[in-house]
């Protein structure tokens, strides 16, 4: 199949790779985006880092609680332009959609767009947000929701630049108080800054670790100085790699942001509040959204927009 100039100029960005190298795993892997990465990881051609999340479509994060904290919801909803996501209009909306999500039982959602609007009960969300598309002017996307109960502690909320980021984050804890609280936005604003993929090494699945030994194990025999080395000492350095990559994308094993010493993880630093207030502490789950993570927005060419504007005039 041909590759496009635009296909290669995308792994280029998600990689760090040379023009030519990616030209050349795209057409290997037959343009496939994912095991194009893979190919340049394993040819030892692009850092051992996970493919980064095309953040381009505009809209808000917002989230909601209770009084007691002790639940939470969070919301993305997207819109055209920055400008739109900025209108108060469109804000107050997303806010009501937030408090919606805290009451709703809805799994998924196709079923949380078919509730009874809360604000108008002979609206469906769906219909209301389709009322709101037309006051704003804009096409408007519920993308997604999240609802976070927690009956022993509480429920931490953290918004990032205006809204572009949010986090909830799960605490158990048997001593709520200013320092309690403190240690938790704490470990919010890093779950927004650093992006952990998992809370504790429990969640990671088994085929995930088995997966990075495989790219790493293929990185190291492609390169002739490394492949030479004896089996031993070459599993010794996959498993010295996994290791070293697990740290940076689980949340307890990252090197606590605000740590004086540059090395405390976040495990400790939570261990260390726990003590100095005589509580049992854990950080139990985090939910963390990103406004447009994953989606990819239309390139427009604003200067061929007007041209086409006036040629039909």
């Amino acid at each position: 199949m041909a590759i496009t100039a635009s296909q290669v100029k995308e792994l280029r960005e998600m990689t760090g790779a040379g023009m030519m190298d990616c030209k050349k795993a795209l057409t290997n892997t037959d343009g496939d985006m994912d095991k194009a990465v893979e190919w340049l990881r394993e040819n030892g051609m692009a850092k051992a880092q996970k493919k980064a999340s095309r953040i381009a479509a505009e809209g808000i994060v917002m989230f909601t609680s209770t009084e007691d904290g002790k639940k939470a919801s969070i919301v993305e909803v997207n819109s055209e332009t920055d400008f739109a996501a900025k209108n108060e209009k469109f804000r107050a909306y997303v806010q009501q959609v937030a408090d919606q999500a805290l009451e709703t039982s809805a799994a998924d959602i196709e079923a949380f767009l078919a509730e009874t609007w809360k604000y108008d009960n002979t609206q469906t969300v769906k219909a209301a947000l389709d009322a709101q598309i037309a006051v704003i002017g804009e096409n408007m996307n519920i993308r997604r929701f999240a609802q976070v109960e927690e009956a022993a502690g509480f429920v931490a909320t953290y918004n990032h630049a205006d809204g572009k980021i949010g986090v909830l984050v799960d605490v158990v804890t048997d001593v709520v108080n200013d320092n309690v609280k403190e240690m938790a936005r704490n470990v919010a604003m890093q779950i927004a800054a650093m992006r952990p993929q998992y809370t504790s090494n429990k969640e990671i699945p088994a085929d995930y670790i088995e997966k990075e030994k495989e790219i790493l194990r293929a990185a190291i025999m492609n390169d002739p100085k490394e492949s030479q080395k004896p089996e031993k000492v070459i599993e010794g350095m996959v498993n010295g790699r996994v290791n070293k990559e697990l740290k940076e994308i689980v949340l307890l094993d990252q090197v606590y942001v605000k740590a004086e010493d540059g090395k405390q993880s976040v495990a400790k630093y939570v261990e260390q509040v726990a003590k100095e207030n005589g509580a049992n502490i854990e950080i139990k789950g985090f939910t963390r959204f990103e406004t447009g993570e994953g989606l990819e927005k239309k390139n427009e060419d604003f200067a061929a927009e007007v041209a086409a504007q006036v040629a039909s005039v």
